[in-house]
């Protein structure tokens, strides 16, 4: 084996780090304190059974891909700051569920933080986190933040897409077991069964421009929003 071939097995092996890191749990982006609306979800008696679970994290993965997506995909291909602002911009218009899009900032500002903090090699991250901290314009949103991380780190278009399908589903399987729907057995057997339908939904709606990004499930949006409602919450959203 020649040198070059070394360096570029060598530069393979490090980008498969760098995934697995940015997909960690221990990754302290704030993504388990949300429940994507189950927890409102319970409480409206809209799931009460492991059958409504999964039905219900279904429609959220597919809820995700429809609306959330494309402003991944652009984000990959386009990791600049012009591409950025207008994702951002973009889509604090469309969620109007207060709930979510208050999820969205918050979880995103905390991504950004973790890259800038984190992949300390790539310096425009840490300009992107110093420019949201000096404007009151950029709101800071998930989906863009985590595109253009997996943009800037040279993961490809179809990575981040379904990695950020799996972050929703992770984060799902874990809520449901902290409000005891499911134990760890039977999340990790409810994470295995809801993947097959995760992939189909991937390649459903994967590489779609923003502009046919869409809700496909107006109900959870607006369960979602009862959430600040509730006498008692685990969750931020």
């Amino acid at each position: 084996m020649d040198n070059k071939t070394m360096q570029s097995a060598s530069e393979d092996h490090n980008l498969q780090w760098n995934q697995w890191q940015l997909l960690d749990s221990i990754l302290p982006t704030g993504g388990f304190a949300h429940s994507y609306g189950l927890e409102a979800a319970v409480q409206t008696r809209l799931v009460s059974d492991p059958d409504t679970l999964e039905t219900h994290i279904t429609h959220i993965l597919e809820n995700t891909g429809s609306l959330l997506l494309p402003y991944v995909y652009k984000a990959t291909i386009s990791p600049n700051m012009e591409t950025w602002f207008e994702l951002d911009r973009t889509l604090n218009a469309t969620l109007t569920n207060e709930k979510s899009r208050r999820a969205s900032i918050a979880q995103g500002s905390a991504l950004l933080r973790v890259g800038a903090s984190v992949f300390t090699e790539i310096p425009f991250l840490k300009n992107m986190r110093e420019l949201a901290l000096k404007s009151d314009k950029i709101k800071v949103h998930h989906a863009p933040v985590f595109g253009v991380i997996c943009g800037v780190l040279g993961f490809g278009h179809g990575f981040s897409q379904r990695a950020y399908m799996f972050l929703t589903l992770r984060d799902m399987i874990s809520a449901s077991t902290r409000l005891n729907l499911v134990g760890p057995m039977g999340g990790a057997a409810l994470h295995h069964r809801v993947a097959k339908s995760a992939e189909g939904l991937v390649k459903r709606w994967m590489d779609r421009p923003v502009e046919e990004a869409c809700q496909t499930g107006p109900l959870l949006d607006v369960v979602q929003g009862c959430h600040g409602y509730l006498f008692t919450r685990l969750f931020c959203s």
